[in-house]
């Protein structure tokens, strides 16, 4: 298994929907903040939020696991091997982050209970 560098690309608000539904005061995303760099492999990187974790994780899993030597779906999503640009399922204010396989191997750790 490697580690994943996630970086974020982007955070956003979408104001249209922010004025329909959000609460008073919505703004982008207090969590996160664009340039920031989380790396990941197995688990959830410290800092980064339990909710954008379960949006992309399966595509932190599958690079990690050497998927980033081919492209995602056939080649008709994106261009550059061993790359993916997801975001977290915020409908008002989602982040968008780049995951890029490493070709770093990751080291357990912990112990595993046998």
């Amino acid at each position: 298994m490697q580690k994943v560098k996630i970086t974020v690309l982007k955070t956003t608000l979408n104001k249209e929907l922010a004025e329909e539904y959000g609460a008073e005061g919505l703004t982008a995303c207090p969590m996160l903040r664009e340039g920031q760099v989380f790396y990941a492999d197995y688990a959830k990187p410290e800092g980064l939020c339990d909710e954008a974790w379960k949006a992309i994780y399966q595509y932190v899993f599958a690079l990690a696991h050497g998927a980033g030597n081919e492209l995602f779906y056939y080649g008709d999503w994106i261009r550059k091997p061993g790359v993916a640009i997801c975001c977290c399922n915020d409908g008002l204010r989602p982040v968008i982050f780049k995951l890029e396989a490493t070709g770093e191997l990751s080291q357990i750790d912990y112990t595993p209970v046998r």
